[in-house]
């Protein structure tokens, strides 16, 4: 029932990424289909020139999706956040089901027909057309149908790249922990996969049973040139719907989701701009890369991790030091280091409640001779960032007796709660911290430098526009760390919407 409610509360929004999904799906699959059924024709008429093809399409498909998105990203033309980058990859995946189809169902056509073909005089491309690919289109049509499926959860991932689609849901009930938010993806995801599996399995059967296969071929072709079209059309607007758009981003956990409301609420209000969210990407590193290449136009950072991760800096000196630094180096990039917001969010090593009363811990040292008979559980980011796990090993002199298990931030909280690890290194501002007893343990040796949060944005998008900059100072120094504790609270533990928390604060501090 709760499913249910969370879907009509967000009736349009659920339509719109639905939409998406079935954009990015439909237009890949097409595309998929006018590249993959020549290959395999190719690839059965001319061996030696289509093994290659199909080599690299097998080779694709070992590759994971994320990983294949993190290629992609860096290139010029086909990378970059959004539905063009998210596209590319669905055609590749889907590209092997269906020249491996073509070329078996070519294959399969009985010789003593392609040379009673031949027999009553007809050239090459007629037995192709009228005889060979009438015979594989069953065959082909399954093809269709596999690479359709793969194309559904496939495209859940492109939400980690921007590209919209039900995997928003998912991607942000994982960095809530909220089961109904992850539901509310991944069910219509499952169903729209078995809904295009078993129509395409209805057609599959109508085809192998028709009696007359050349019409068949006619009609399949005109239902694909329509689809063709209405693709190409939804994935223009996809594409190119967006220009002019504020495109304001954000990480993926929480806090950043709020924060990534708060800019794009504030400008919308303040301003007569448009604001397109890119919310719950990857990290660090592609919302980085996303805004020097222009996919993003702002977003929120913080000042160590840009010092450390972004610009690899030995931080010293104060946290004004640290931010005139970080404004110089942006500004050689082409980007514009705003005002903090007023509230700093460092690394929070934190422990279960009962056992740091239960052993006295209250600094880092405290913990560290008891690290060999701990487990720690990290996020993938600090297990690699400069100021991440191995300079605080090194520093507090941390043994564990296994390596630290990786996992996304968001599950941290609950592993630790529910005993799967002893030791995660959270978020300061966390409102899970409360929600599950967790106690956050004093870096008394001072390992982490400052951690401000700041808008970065590009340059050239405030002095284009001089109003997104006195906007958004009405948020600057604003934001205590109470502050950003309860509206991560009422997310994380009251499973609130980001929107409404942010647009409550918006509401008090006017």
């Amino acid at each position: 029932m709760t499913l249910l409610s969370f879907w009509r509360a967000h009736a349009g929004e659920f339509a719109a990424l639905m939409g998406q999904h079935l954009m990015l799906v439909g237009l890949s699959t097409l595309v998929a289909i006018a590249a993959g059924v020549p290959l395999g024709i190719l690839a059965a008429q001319r061996p030696r020139i289509g093994a290659p093809m199909v080599w690299f399409a097998n080779v694709v498909q070992t590759i994971p999706s994320l990983a294949m998105f993190g290629f992609l990203l860096p290139l010029p033309l086909v990378g970059g956040l959004g539905a063009r980058v998210a596209i590319i990859v669905l055609i590749l995946y889907a590209l092997l089901p269906i020249v491996r189809t073509t070329t078996a169902g070519l294959r399969s056509v009985d010789a003593v027909l392609v040379e009673a073909g031949t027999a009553l005089g007809m050239t090459p491309w007629q037995l192709l057309r009228d005889v060979q690919l009438p015979l594989a289109l069953p065959s082909i049509v399954a093809g269709i149908r596999v690479a359709a499926v793969i194309g559904v959860g496939t495209a859940t991932i492109a939400a980690a790249v921007g590209a919209g689609g039900l995997g928003e849901y998912i991607f942000r009930g994982l960095s809530m922990v909220d089961a109904t938010v992850i539901l509310a993806g991944a069910v219509p995801a499952a169903l729209l996969a078995l809904a295009i599996d078993g129509a395409l399995t209805l057609i599959e059967r109508r085809v192998r049973a028709a009696r007359r296969p050349p019409r068949a071929l006619r009609l399949a072709l005109i239902v694909a040139a329509l689809l063709a079209f209405a693709g190409a059309a939804a994935g223009v607007r996809a594409l190119g719907g967006s220009s002019g758009a504020i495109r304001v981003g954000s990480k993926n956990f929480t806090e950043q989701l709020i924060l990534g409301e708060l800019l794009a609420q504030t400008i919308e209000s303040r301003t007569p701009l448009r604001v397109e969210r890119r919310l719950n990407l990857a990290g660090t590193f592609i919302l980085d890369r996303a805004l020097r290449a222009g996919d993003i136009d702002i977003y929120v950072e913080y000042s160590g991790t840009a010092a450390t991760a972004i610009f690899h800096d030995e931080v010293s000196g104060g946290r004004l030091e640290v931010l005139d630094r970080l404004r110089r180096h942006y500004a050689d990039a082409g980007l514009t280091l705003m005002e903090p917001l007023g509230f700093e969010n460092t690394f929070a090593m934190l422990v279960r409640g009962a056992d740091a009363r239960a052993n006295g811990w209250r600094t880092l040292s405290d913990l560290a001779p008891r690290a060999p008979t701990l487990h720690a559980g990290f996020g993938y980011e600090f297990q690699q960032r400069k100021d991440g796990y191995a300079g605080l090993a090194s520093t507090y002199g941390l043994r564990f007796a296994a390596p630290p298990s990786a996992m996304d931030l968001s599950l941290t909280y609950r592993a630790l709660a529910e005993g799967q690890v002893d030791l995660i290194a959270g978020d300061a501002t966390s409102g899970l911290i409360e929600a599950y007893d967790l106690v956050m343990l004093e870096d008394d040796r001072h390992y982490f430098p400052p951690y401000d949060a700041v808008p970065v944005a590009r340059s050239a998008v405030l002095l284009a526009h001089p109003e997104i900059r006195d906007a958004l100072g009405r948020l600057s120094g604003r934001i205590s760390v109470a502050d950003m504790r309860r509206m991560n609270h009422a997310v994380d533990a009251g499973h609130r919407d980001p929107a409404a928390v942010a647009r409550e604060f918006l509401d008090i501090i006017d």
